[in-house]
């Protein structure tokens, strides 16, 4: 392969950042967030089909994937912590300018980097990751109780957030055509989300979520603000958030390029085809 993908890993604060890269370096660059409960390896398809235009960098957070899995009571699990830990990571490798890729989670932690240094955004990129209160629809209701009380509430949590058909959920979703789906790829993250310390991380992280829900606003006025150029995928069959959530990213910028897709939470597991299509018009069109 002319660019293959190469799979790294870097000290930063004292953790081991596991990260996956291909493409140019003098390419457009791509810093790839990944969401829950997924890692970098979540962005392969891309990978396979982008690397020969842009520079690709998709870092797993800590907790996920490769990178270290610090003990909660040592560590904050907390997407202020998160993006401070990214943001440390794309000043080791030296990206000062790059289109962020946010899915999932990756949208909290990718939001605070743009309000941190906006000099470094090109653009956004956003799969199925919320900016807005109205994107969380009844399915978040356990996750509203857990946050109002945490201790009463959080077994429940931890069996709606981490169970094997929860898990297959994520991916399928309302499409009707479940053949379309790897299997792998919900028994691979279970299996992920059933490794020891798992539960007590992915709760700590759960319970800070409610942090994303007060930043919104602040979230919201950048993007109206600063007016960037927006590319928005979405899976339609996502259970997780609200079909709405596309369009609200329109009312910040008018000018955000819209694309609902016949696919999932996970849209990549069906449509990498499509949105690589999509991103190759959107980035290349920006220079």
């Amino acid at each position: 392969m002319k660019h293959p993908t190469l799979y790294r890993t870097i000290p930063i604060d004292g953790l081991s950042i596991s990260y996956r890269e291909a493409g140019p370096k003098d390419a457009p660059t791509l810093l790839l967030l990944h969401g829950f409960p997924s890692a970098s390896r979540m962005f392969e398809p891309l990978f396979a089909r982008l690397a020969d235009r842009y520079h690709l960098v998709a870092p797993d957070a800590p907790g996920f994937g490769h990178s270290d899995w610090p003990d909660p009571r040592h560590f904050a699990y907390t997407f202020d912590h998160y993006a401070e830990i990214i943001n440390h990571f794309t000043e080791a490798l030296g990206l000062s300018r790059y289109t962020l890729y946010m899915h999932g989670y990756g949208g909290t932690v990718g939001f605070r980097l743009a309000l941190a240094h906006p000099e470094r955004i090109e653009a956004l990129i956003v799969q199925n990751a919320v900016a807005h209160n109205e994107g969380l629809g009844a399915n978040w209701n356990p996750g509203r109780a857990f946050w109002a009380d945490r201790a009463a509430n959080e077994r429940t949590l931890r069996i709606n957030l981490m169970s094997l058909p929860t898990t297959r959920t994520r991916h399928v979703g309302s499409d009707p055509s479940v053949e379309r789906y790897n299997p792998d790829l919900w028994t691979d993250a279970f299996a992920f989300l059933s490794q020891p310390g798992q539960a007590d991380i992915q709760s700590d992280l759960f319970y800070d979520y409610r942090t994303n829900l007060e930043a919104y606003p602040q979230w919201q006025a950048w993007m109206r603000e600063q007016q960037p150029r927006v590319l928005v995928i979405w899976g339609k069959c996502d259970r997780s958030f609200e079909l709405s959530e596309p369009e609200a990213y329109r009312h910040d910028v008018p000018n955000a390029h819209i694309h609902v897709l016949d696919a999932g939470h996970f849209a990549l597991d069906t449509a990498a085809d499509a949105i690589a299509t999509l991103i190759r018009g959107f980035v290349g069109a920006s220079r």
